[in-house]
């Protein structure tokens, strides 16, 4: 294979699961990610991508976490099945969707807290945001903060992530990232009101008063401006990504003037604002923001890279 199927490949590493690669003997290629969330119909879609690329006898290479090609290396570590911790209302969740190495091998851990779904919707068991991949890949395990939409206020929220990180740090991880996206940015975010709770925090869209219209938007910038005024995290290195036409996310000029006050307080700030070519409150997910920032966010949090 080239360098050009070569290159796919590590784009392919970045996608989320279902995932296949299919090579042919001519060294053609082809991938697949998330097709209907079916295994299967994304295995078909990668064959027949490779097809569609020159391959005559195109098989699936990699499947999910594991080279399947025969001859293939051992089987890629699996993430425990049971929570490495809960209480009421939340459970600390590693996620079998990444590869998993244990608290004494692993490089760090990852934490990803989702958000708050409108009209009460069960968030429990979503998938990480892509980005976290790049994390993954570099030996991270992954796990969720899974919290019930029942219980999820603000503040019940920003004490599980607390009860969760101090989980991950008595499991003796090297190096802790909080994530989140929406409300569980903004849980992690709430985080930084004491030092040591994480290497790094990666919010990603952080919002807690509903979309545009919500009468609690009045009071948006004041709980925002309240959080940043609390936080005393000296060593933590903190990302912020905010996008353009984001109805969750009222007054971006004053929120990125609130971000800017966590640098003195923080151990280092990123603070991606609207990156061209990314709308609207979900655009971390879109493939188009893991391959511009995933590497940057992994070498910021890891104090590698101060911007990107």
């Amino acid at each position: 294979m080239g360098e050009g199927g070569r290159a796919d490949y590590r784009q392919f590493l970045m996608q989320p699961t279902p995932r296949a690669y299919a090579l042919a003997r001519n060294g053609a290629w082809g991938w697949a990610a998330a097709i209907d969330n079916d295994t299967e119909a994304t295995a078909q879609r990668a064959l027949a991508n490779c097809a569609a690329y020159g391959g005559s006898d195109c098989r699936i290479y990699a499947q999910d976490l594991a080279v399947v090609w025969p001859d293939a290396a051992a089987p890629a570590p699996i993430a425990p099945t049971a929570p490495l911790a809960a209480g009421p209302g939340w459970s600390l969740v590693p996620d079998e969707r990444f590869l998993w190495q244990g608290a004494q091998a692993a490089r760090g851990a990852y934490l990803w807290a989702h958000g708050r779904a409108a009209g009460g919707a069960d968030s429990r068991g979503s998938q990480p945001q892509p980005h976290a991949r790049a994390f993954n890949n570099a030996g991270y395990d992954v796990l969720r903060l899974d919290r019930d939409p029942e219980t999820d206020e603000t503040e019940a929220g920003a004490a599980r992530m607390r009860l969760a990180l101090a989980e991950l740090r008595a499991r003796g991880y090297a190096r802790v990232v909080a994530a989140g996206q929406s409300r569980g940015a903004w849980d992690a975010l709430s985080a930084l009101d004491a030092p040591g709770r994480a290497d790094a925090v990666i919010a990603i869209a952080p919002a807690a008063h509903g979309p545009t219209g919500s009468p609690a938007h009045e009071w948006a910038l004041r709980d925002l401006s309240r959080i940043i005024d609390a936080a005393r995290a000296p060593t933590t290195r903190v990302a912020i990504a905010t996008f353009t036409g984001d109805e969750y996310a009222p007054d971006p000029p004053g929120r990125a003037a609130a971000f800017a006050r966590l640098a003195p307080r923080t151990g280092a700030l990123l603070v991606l604002d609207r990156p061209a070519g990314l709308e609207g409150h979900g655009a971390g997910g879109d493939g188009r923001f893991t391959l511009r920032y995933a590497a940057c966010l992994l070498e910021f949090a890891e104090g590698r890279r101060a911007g990107c």
